[in-house]
């Protein structure tokens, strides 16, 4: 139990903890990882390309953290099993699961294909599916909770642009399942939240461009217009909300979902 003379430094401290971070390579799950990182969990980066995630758990090394490369696809259950497998046989637990993993290619319903629609399907909703099974297998059978996020979007509440239908659909199909998935785990003592960005400045989305010269792109004029904060987020931005939501900060929230979008969903 949390009790009010618990110190700010123990309530976010990883030390001990071993968190799983999927599409931990780059991007927003890197932002997640290196927070995680820092506040002393050993970092699983699991990500299907493995010389991006061995490039990103160096990086994290050369920092003095805890991390390893872990390759995986999420959407083959096989696959998922073995990796969890391996990161157990290696640190002995899965304490912090982070459901990053995602794909999200344009393509508007008239041209959209079969093969589009259940290749998003498969990585964007069956890969939450599979890693939350059988890392809340690992924590239930461990006995002493977990914590699991899931890393949807503001597409989960509303549609951000035309082309993205099946994105939207996986993304709200996330959104249902945390809540149902938090009621199941609840008595094992393992929360399970998300986390919903906006408008993230990572390299898919912008190209590496800094903030500065987003502002200065006529091309993301229209989406910084909509954000009242007249700026895109950062990868950490999302790295904060993860890192409350596997502490102890956030000890008695499970079922919830926090959004980041710079006030982009008010607009």
């Amino acid at each position: 139990m949390i009790g009010m003379d618990t110190s700010l430094a123990s309530l976010i401290d990883l030390h001990g903890k071993t968190a799983v971070v999927t599409g931990g390579a780059m991007g927003i799950g890197f932002g997640i990882a290196s927070r995680l990182a820092e506040a002393g969990a050993q970092v699983v980066v699991a990500d299907r390309n493995i010389e991006e995630a061995q490039a990103a758990a160096e990086r994290l090394i050369e920092k003095g953290y805890v991390a390893a490369a872990f390759v995986v696809d999420v959407s083959d259950e096989a696959n998922v099993q073995q990796m969890i497998e391996q990161v157990v046989v290696k640190w002995g637990s899965i304490d912090v699961l982070v459901n990053n993993a995602g794909i999200y290619p344009s393509v508007t319903l008239a041209q959209m294909t079969s093969a589009d629609f259940d290749k998003v399907i498969a990585v964007n909703l069956k890969g939450v599916f599979l890693c939350s099974k059988y890392v809340s297998e690992r924590m239930i059978a461990r006995g002493v909770g977990g914590k699991i996020v899931n890393v949807t979007s503001i597409d989960a509440l509303h549609p951000s642009s035309v082309g993205l239908a099946h994105y939207d659909a996986t993304k709200h199909g996330v959104w249902g399942f945390t809540k149902n998935v938090a009621l199941e785990l609840a008595p094992h003592h393992i929360a399970v939240n998300a986390v919903a960005p906006g408008v993230i400045n990572t390299h898919g989305a912008t190209g590496g461009k800094t903030a500065e010269e987003i502002a200065q792109d006529p091309t993301f004029a229209p989406f910084l217009k909509k954000i009242p904060m007249a700026r895109m987020g950062e990868p950490d931005d999302i790295g904060r909300a993860v890192l409350f939501l596997v502490s102890d900060l956030s000890s008695y929230m499970t079922g919830s979902q926090i959004v980041v979008d710079g006030g982009y969903l008010l607009t």
